[in-house]
């Protein structure tokens, strides 16, 4: 119980910035608090915060240390509401990663809906389309789209994602539909640029020559690309060109009737929407509320087809 002491009034003192306000919350003076971090800097041996008459800030092993201490202390406390008397109840802080694109359709929005049922439970999303070294950078989970390379981390499939080529009513009208992935050299495809991520082409089922079906990728052309697949979606919806894009950015327009999907029976077939997160032995229940919550959201078709999946507004 000592050592739990020690790590809450180090959490307390690192988020507040302040030994005066941490002391206050405990109802204890300010000296008392500066002797338990002294002690439990003397116990690991190394400096968690560097004081000053002014302000308080975190070293280096500070700010490692305090993502593991909030770990600890939110296990703690899950592990109490789970036997006590009012049953369970999840608590403490998820930090949760995102793509950038699909977090801001498809995560960000439930974040505080989740919060809504979950009152003591405080989240943290990162939107990041690099890949995040989840126990390195002290992350609960992260969603991910498309093939996972190998890790160890522990991998749900909480939704499947295709990809379709995509164009617009009135771009189709005035050139025509295709027929058959060959026929894209004859159109404006609208392409990620050399820098962007997506190296092999895009994807299509083509009869292969034993019989069967095989994946092949193409490289179409066209006088537009970008790094960013944002602005190929925006031209896309502009009648610039057709494009090679997600169910999951596309299908809210497809349902609108704004774009119309062409070669659908060469698509490929679908790649996953997983959640990923550190292998554990007791996974906190925030997590695991989390995931579940995804997974019953993403569940539902009408989730896909809205509009933006517009941010929700607080009844308050």
């Amino acid at each position: 119980m000592d050592k739990l002491k020690a790590f809450e009034s180090f959490v307390s003192v690192a988020t507040r910035g302040s030994l005066t306000a941490a002391a206050k919350v405990e109802g204890v003076a300010p000296a008392i608090m500066g002797r338990r971090l002294d002690a439990l800097e003397e116990r690991l041996g190394v400096k968690l915060l560097v004081r000053t008459t002014r302000r308080i800030t975190l070293t280096h092993e500070g700010s490692a240390f305090l993502e593991d201490c909030q770990r600890l202390l939110a296990d703690v406390a899950n592990a109490e509401a789970s036997v006590s008397a009012g049953g369970v109840k999840a608590t403490g802080h998820l930090r949760i990663t995102a793509p950038a694109g699909f977090g801001r359709r498809h995560v960000a929005p439930l974040v505080p809906l989740f919060r809504e049922l979950h009152l003591d439970v405080t989240i943290s999303l990162n939107l990041s389309d690099r890949v995040v070294d989840l126990a390195g950078e002290g992350f609960d989970c992260a969603v991910r789209v498309g093939d996972l390379p190998d890790s160890a981390l522990v991998s749900v499939r909480i939704a499947d994602n295709r990809r379709l080529c995509v164009a617009t009513p009135g771009y189709l009208q005035r050139h025509g539909t295709p027929r058959h992935p060959s026929e894209l050299a004859q159109h404006a495809c609208l392409t990620l640029s050399s820098e962007a991520s997506q190296t092999r082409g895009w994807a299509f089922r083509m009869p292969a020559e034993g019989g069967g079906t095989e994946v092949v990728y193409l490289k179409p052309g066209g006088p537009l690309d970008c790094s960013d697949g944002q602005v190929l979606h925006d031209w896309c919806l502009g009648g610039w060109g057709i494009a090679w894009r997600s169910t999951w950015e596309v299908e809210s327009e497809i349902a609108a009737g704004l774009l119309v999907p062409v070669l659908e029976e060469f698509a490929a077939p679908p790649n996953g929407i997983f959640v990923v997160f550190p292998q554990r032995k007791h996974m906190p229940l925030r997590v695991r509320l989390w995931i579940e919550f995804l997974k019953r959201h993403y569940a539902e078709p009408a989730f896909w087809r809205r509009s933006g999946a517009p941010m929700p507004v607080s009844p308050a």
